[in-house]
């Protein structure tokens, strides 16, 4: 400022400050003006790069109206996914374009949306204009605009990526089934090694006790024979070898029985034949043949039998009813050495109920379950030797069932075992078995001891057996070694009192053999005998035509009580 009093130079000085602050101030105002500009550059800038990613985004973007919900823009993305034009965008609410269409639902997420500055909705599920329904996921901000606030919408489409994570999630349960079947199956290994590991030990001692028990009669049959052959050999002293050779005997054909049974039962070979069975003559029978043996033992056997006169009969498998009850009873002789063994029945509703009870050494509550396997005795400790394979319950157990039945027991170590077994009850009038039939055919009975006999037979040994065991009764023997040589041979010797037939012969067998003969001779009678021990065998020989049947090994004994039933003295 210039005031009056100041000298021309003081005036100079005060001028040229006056310039340079007009000077400066007129840079300061270029200087923001160019800021401005650029400040405006950068803005029109920032916004065209802000439409640019906008439109060319791969997520659709809405922009909404914070205080309406109404549409104010809208990206080609979003368009092109939720097949609406921009027009049918904009000025909507976002429930009238797919997203939320509930009304009620999408009011109260717009005011979440509203009062929020952050939502995200991880799976939203929406419906395009053409039907489709699309899973998406949903994020808004709010932010101010032109002094207004606004909502802006980021949706991008996940139903491709749901689609993997179903795909995956399906994968994973597979992969866990998968994992579930494979611990199942290495469990089940585990199991089928130790079971295997328990079937070769216990095939191991079931070797070791066959041996023992093959070897031991076999011991006595060539130890005892051998000694037969000693010079001046005594009376009484060869009656007591040949008893034992006889006893092992016995034994060795029970252990064989027994293998061949169980082959039969593993291989499904094992037939059932059902004919009608008296219940108290299978017990008396039973008990009749095993009394001495326990007698002997000092002990008592005891029959309870509680039928009326017309249940006696039913219908069954009288030879496996008869292997049941027979093997439970030489099971408690030898595991009883003092008291008794009783066998008895009674009827229970549609089955019959048999027991066989005895006072022995009992089973251990640990070896119950196993008792009715194979090859396995109540002590395999070897504590004690019990002789047998310990195939006999196991027998018992596959016949009771191959009949229609269960078998259990019970028992009490050091004090006795009961053993039950049920068979279905099945009521039948007696009739007369088929060898009555048969017997029909035969002549009056003429002399035993002027018999013309033939016996048909390929085994060698059989056949010197045979002859010496029926030469008492005949005034002439002759042999043949086929079915088909007994044919012709009977076709011209009509004479012929007895033909002792061998079923198993070559060519031609007993059975084709019989029949043959029977078309022309009714009245020779004709005795069967095998080595076979299948179930159904006596059956088969009686219907070809054979009157009687006796199995191998055969006693002679009942060879000659079985020809003096044909014959008289």
């Amino acid at each position: 400022m210039i005031y009056q009093g100041q000298s021309k130079e003081e005036l100079i000085v005060g001028l040229r400050k006056i310039n340079q602050k007009h000077t400066a101030l007129q840079e300061l105002c270029d200087t923001k003006n160019i800021e401005y500009k650029r400040a405006l550059e950068a803005l029109k800038f920032s916004e065209i790069r802000y439409r640019r990613l906008f439109e060319t985004a791969k997520d659709g973007i809405l922009i909404l109206d914070a205080v309406t919900g109404r549409i104010k823009d809208v990206n080609p993305f979003l368009i092109k996914l939720l097949g609406y034009s921009k027009a049918e965008f904009l000025g909507k609410g976002i429930w009238e374009i797919g997203i939320l269409r509930d009304v009620a639902e999408s009011k109260e997420k717009f005011m979440e949306l509203k009062q929020k500055s952050y939502v995200r909705y991880e799976n939203l599920p929406l419906e395009t204009a053409y039907g489709r329904k699309i899973n998406v996921e949903f994020v808004s901000n709010v932010y101010s605009e032109n002094n207004q606030e606004v909502i802006q919408c980021n949706i991008r489409d996940i139903t491709a990526r749901k689609l993997v994570e179903k795909d995956l999630i399906i994968a994973n349960m597979e992969l866990e089934f998968q994992n579930q079947e494979k611990e199942k199956s290495t469990l089940e290994l585990t199991k089928a090694k130790e079971k295997a590991e328990e079937s070769d030990r216990l095939k191991s001692a079931f070797l070791a006790n066959m041996s023992h028990e093959i070897r031991t009669p076999m011991n006595g049959i060539l130890g005892f024979s051998s000694l037969l052959k000693e010079p001046g050999l005594s009376g009484a002293a060869q009656q007591e070898y040949i008893t034992m050779i006889e006893k092992s005997g016995a034994r060795m054909l029970n252990i064989i029985n027994n293998i061949v049974n169980i082959s039969k039962i593993e291989a499904g070979l094992m037939e059932v034949n059902m004919n009608a069975c008296n219940i108290s003559e299978q017990i008396e029978y039973v008990c009749d043949f095993f009394k001495p043996e326990v007698e002997k033992k000092g002990m008592h056997l005891l029959i309870t039998n509680i039928f009326h006169a017309d249940e006696l009969n039913i219908k069954t498998d009288q030879e496996k009813l008869y292997a049941i009850l027979t093997n439970l009873v030489k099971n408690s002789i030898k595991y009883s050495c003092k008291g008794f063994i009783q066998i008895g029945c009674s009827i229970k509703g549609k089955f019959i109920e048999f027991f066989v009870k005895d006072t022995g050494i009992g089973i251990p509550q640990n070896r119950q379950e196993a008792i009715f396997e194979r090859f396995i005795q109540a002590d395999v400790t070897d504590k004690k030797a019990y002789q047998g394979a310990g195939l006999g319950l196991s027998i018992a157990k596959s016949y009771v069932e191959l009949l229609g039945g269960e078998i259990w027991l019970e028992s009490q170590e050091n004090i006795g075992t009961t053993f039950y077994f049920t068979i279905p009850f099945k009521p039948e009038k007696a009739i007369e078995p088929a060898i009555k039939e048969t017997e029909q055919l035969a002549e009056p009975m003429i002399d035993i001891d002027n018999l013309k006999i033939l016996i048909a037979e390929d085994d060698s040994t059989s056949e010197k057996l045979l002859t010496l065991g029926v030469g008492k009764f005949s005034r002439q023997i002759l042999t043949v070694k086929t079915g088909t040589e007994a044919v012709a041979f009977c076709r011209t010797h009509p004479d012929i009192d007895l033909i002792l037939m061998d079923i198993q012969m070559p060519g031609m067998d007993g059975y084709e053999a019989t029949r043959q003969i029977r078309l022309f001779n009714k009245n020779v009678i004709i005795i069967g005998q095998t080595a076979s021990v299948l179930s159904g065998d006596r059956e088969k020989a009686i219907m070809a035509g054979c009157n009687d049947y006796i199995p191998k090994p055969i006693k002679v004994d009942d060879l000659q009580e079985m020809i003096r039933k044909y014959f008289k003295k």
